[in-house]
């Protein structure tokens, strides 16, 4: 997944910020998520888990952009 974030986000008009964040440094995030990882989440909202192509995270991205999301 981290490969297809970094493909796609350099593909988009549109500036984005990208966070990794390690869950085992955080006992609630890995509570919460520990079974799904890896996760994406936009905007504090899940989009994805286990994994995403770049066509689905361009489509969720550019919503984004467009106020769709």
């Amino acid at each position: 997944m981290k490969a297809v974030v970094a493909r796609t986000v350099r593909t988009i008009p549109t500036p984005v910020t990208v966070e990794e964040i390690d869950i085992t440094t955080s006992p609630d995030l890995e509570l919460r998520y520990g079974l799904e990882i890896p996760v994406l989440l936009i905007d504090g909202k899940k989009v994805a888990k286990y994994r995403v192509t770049e066509g689905e995270l361009g489509r969720i991205l550019q919503a984004k952009a467009g106020g769709a999301g």
